[in-house]
């Protein structure tokens, strides 16, 4: 038996979590951070390097003492992080500015034109990320901010994933040349994969932007799995943490990943990691080609297998607008929610509030509600909201399964599931399979289930996982639901891809359709023969 200790940072906060290898977790605690937002810039999200690295000495610090750990025993430390904040620094790895968070659109412009010079030069890349690079990424985001930041430009070592940085700064890494990044960041952000030869070659980036020449020979560094040691803890670290130096650091990689693995993800399943946005985290034993699936890397969840991400870009934060335009929380306006009854709200909601990240990644598109009539309330539209992610969920999970990828399982992981029974049991409805959620926080375990890799307490993910993860509880559908579901879906998927693509546009009876379905009438004959000739499309 040995302690490690699993690192999560999230977009406000840092998570460490104490797990006991044989046992699992052993606590928990948290250290806020600030985002940085601007009125005059809405899309604008940055975070400071020295903030993330002080939450984290409070919050290793706060957990050994609240578990009463001795923390010189701590044998291991790992970490994981959001994807797509990418920092520039320096040749010394000093950053040159703040994070751009996963959550800043400022590189939307960028994006587009990697996107457009793609298809123009035929690389394959590009539709290994679904078609379309997104605004979110990290060549978009890096040509922003060489655009925009001219008198920093002669000092740019390079630029790093978050992940990369903590595990660099961590072990004491102050040359760009001697940094490990993780295939997980890279290959689901950066475009990077062993079938072409790595990230994209210099022809194509230097002809996005002259300002890209020489970058690619600058992201450099050494790419490997998490199974990898990034290198041992250093002294300076070792002390502000506690810690002993010398200590191993794992390879990092992104929280969603790592949170399915500490979900207990296996071959076969798919976790949902929900929160603000959901991450669709599956694995697979071969490499194919997924069309809209934004990322399918060898090793990235895990390191034998290859990694399969796709996405909703709104979740939480969905739940969260409509509660805000109600003028009260979330928590408030899902009371009574088990009194509706499933799939008759009479409303349909698309959840592209933030575009649409997975099939038909677009950022253009927003969200809409169909259906209204006088004398609905916020709380239908919350209730069409958790049907329309799941709805959503249901299209990407079919996705892949028609290529290749096994669903067998579907877990729901993330915060969301842990606190909303409701959102599970409609999740299970309308996707027609049992539902699985960790009965206990999984937040963390996948961090220390790679720290325990690394301590060598274990010596493979799935010995690790069935010593640390917690058990499940389960969520069956209800077969009353299941007809209405079913027409629902057929008329969700219609609009979907009728707003999202030119292939499906007469949605004359869609709003009746909705109408019937709510005031429980049958759907007219003619509605199944449309469908059926409709959806053979898709």
């Amino acid at each position: 038996m040995s302690i490690v200790a699993g690192v999560d940072f999230g977009t406000l906060s840092v998570r460490v979590t104490l797990a006991d290898s044989e046992k699992g977790s052993l606590g928990t605690c948290v250290a806020e951070y600030p985002l940085e937002r601007r009125r005059s810039d809405p899309d604008l999200a940055t975070q400071a390097h020295v903030d993330h690295m002080e939450a984290l000495v409070l919050a290793m610090h706060r957990v050994t003492d609240e578990c009463g750990v001795d923390s010189k025993e701590i044998r291991a430390i790992a970490v994981d992080t959001t994807g797509s904040s990418v920092l520039p620094v320096d040749k010394n790895m000093q950053p040159l500015g703040d994070y751009y968070l996963w959550c800043d659109h400022r590189a939307k412009a960028e994006a587009e034109e990697i996107t457009a010079m793609a298809h123009d030069m035929h690389i394959e890349a590009i539709e290994w990320c679904g078609g379309t690079y997104s605004h979110e990424w990290g060549f978009a985001k890096l040509l922003h901010w060489m655009r925009h930041n001219p008198v920093q430009r002669e000092r740019f070592g390079t630029a790093v994933e978050h992940c990369d940085m903590a595990a660099a700064v961590l072990t004491g890494v102050t040359d760009t040349a001697r940094m490990v990044r993780s295939v997980c960041a890279m290959g689901h952000k950066w475009m990077w994969n062993p079938k072409w030869g790595g990230l994209p070659s210099q022809a194509f980036l230097s002809r996005v932007d002259p300002l890209f020449d020489g970058v690619r020979e600058k992201i450099g560094g050494t790419y490997q799995t998490s199974a990898s040691i990034a290198g041992g803890l250093s002294t300076y670290w070792g002390e502000r943490l506690g810690l002993t130096p010398g200590i191993p650091v794992p390879t990092g990689a992104f929280d969603a990943h790592w949170d399915a693995i500490g979900a207990g993800c296996r071959l076969g399943d798919v976790v949902n990691v929900i929160g603000t946005s959901t991450c669709i985290i599956a694995v697979s034993e071969r490499v194919r080609l997924i069309p809209g699936v934004c990322g399918v890397v060898p090793g990235s969840a895990h390191p034998d297998l290859v990694g399969v991400e796709a996405g909703l870009s709104a979740t939480g934060d969905l739940f969260d607008a409509i509660a805000r335009r109600a003028g009260t929380t979330v928590s408030k306006l899902a009371e009574g929610l088990e009194s509706i009854e499933g799939g008759k709200t009479g409303l349909m909601r698309l959840p592209w509030d933030n575009g649409d990240r997975t099939v038909l990644v677009r950022s253009d598109l927003g969200g809409m509600t169909l259906g209204w009539h006088l004398g609905h309330t916020a709380q239908d539209e919350l209730y069409a909201a958790i049907e329309g992610t799941a709805f959503h969920t249901r299209v990407i999970l079919e996705r892949m399964e028609q290529h290749g990828v096994p669903v067998n399982r579907v877990i729901n992981g993330g915060g969301i599931p842990q606190r909303n029974d409701i959102l599970n049991q409609i999740y299970a409805n309308v996707i027609g399979k049992p539902i699985l959620v960790p009965d206990g926080i999984p937040t963390g375990l996948g961090s220390g289930i790679f720290a325990a890799l690394a301590s060598k307490d274990h010596g493979s993910i799935e010995s690790a996982q069935a010593a640390m993860c917690v058990g499940y509880r389960k969520f069956e559908p209800d077969p009353s639901t299941r007809g209405r579901y079913e027409t629902l879906y057929q008329l969700f998927k219609q609009v979907y891809m009728g707003f999202g693509t030119s292939s499906l546009g007469d949605f004359s009876q869609v709003l009746g359709d909705i109408k019937r379905i709510a005031a429980g009438e049958s759907i007219r004959s003619e509605f199944g023969h449309r469908s059926a000739r409709k959806m053979a499309l898709l």
